[in-house]
């Protein structure tokens, strides 16, 4: 008798907040009893926010992205975005291709947002290392190594650490900027395209760059007074042109110069801000 009544207690409850949920609610105020017993308006009583701007029309088909029972499936989403040229043909991005995981770094339900990502490396990560797990052979690595390596730099984040294959590995992780899992990666493999330092130092990218932003505040500048522009910096295919000499010195008021003396015009606030000229813009 007990469990009946509190059964029925539940029951009521659950009515009452349904009720409640559709009364209360803007969204379904002004909707008819029919609508409010739809499918589509039982499963917003579960929605955790509105979907962004692209998949706004699946407002009312849950079932298009969310698998009964197993949640979100890539399986769902390369129905619609497998042929998405604009991703796949680009370097930093080819490798949606085949990770064959989304929902790590595209989240969905934060309101009507333009886009649903947000990059997670550490996500990227571990799920690199979930597919050398199911297939060790494809990578040539050795998964229980690197997991062991990243047990050992969680507990004891010191520098110094030896990685699993590599003392870049420790280099970088024993960088305060990085998350273990992040120094696995091979920054080069997405982002070698937009090396602005033209290969000069290396693919080492970590050992300077985090993951959340490019730019660093460590990085201080050798001294306005050197003269070795050269070493860092390329100058730009124009200088080597008559272009140059017609209009670059002309700016700059310089009789006389060659290219890689960048300091006898250029100053270290900006590349364009021209001695004796100041901030100078060409085009």
């Amino acid at each position: 008798m007990k469990l009946r009544t509190a059964l029925l207690f539940v029951i009521i409850a659950f009515v009452l907040l349904a009720s409640a949920f559709f009364v209360f609610s803007s969204r379904h105020r002004d909707k008819t009893i029919g609508a409010i017993l739809s499918p589509a308006s039982w499963q917003h009583m579960v929605a955790s926010g509105e979907l962004s701007k692209g998949h706004a029309f699946l407002e009312n088909k849950c079932a298009a992205c969310h698998t009964p029972v197993k949640g979100v499936e890539a399986k769902n989403c390369i129905v619609c975005h497998a042929d998405n040229l604009a991703v796949l043909q680009r370097q930093p991005s080819a490798y949606h291709a085949n990770i064959g995981e989304c929902s790590a770094c595209h989240l969905e339900h934060q309101g009507r947002v333009a886009t649903t990502t947000k990059m997670d490396h550490v996500a990227l990560a571990r799920i690199g290392i979930k597919r050398l797990e199911r297939d060790p052979q494809r990578g040539g690595a050795d998964v229980a190594q690197i997991k062991r390596w990243l047990e050992e730099a969680a507990s004891s984040p010191q520098p110094g650490n030896s990685g699993p294959a590599t003392t870049s590995v420790a280099a970088q992780f024993a960088l305060s900027h990085l998350q273990p899992e992040e120094a696995l990666l091979n920054c080069a493999a997405c982002h070698s395209t937009k090396d602005r330092h033209r290969g000069l130092f290396g693919n080492d990218c970590a050992q300077c760059h985090a993951t959340a932003k490019w730019t660093f505040p460590d990085f201080r500048h050798p001294s306005s007074a050197s003269q070795s522009c050269s070493q860092c910096h390329q100058a730009p295919p124009s200088h080597y042109m008559m272009h140059f000499k017609m209009i670059s010195m002309g700016v700059a008021h310089m009789k006389k110069a060659d290219v890689n003396q960048c300091f006898l015009c250029h100053q270290t606030t900006s590349w364009n801000d021209i001695k004796g000229v100041g901030f100078y813009k060409h085009h």
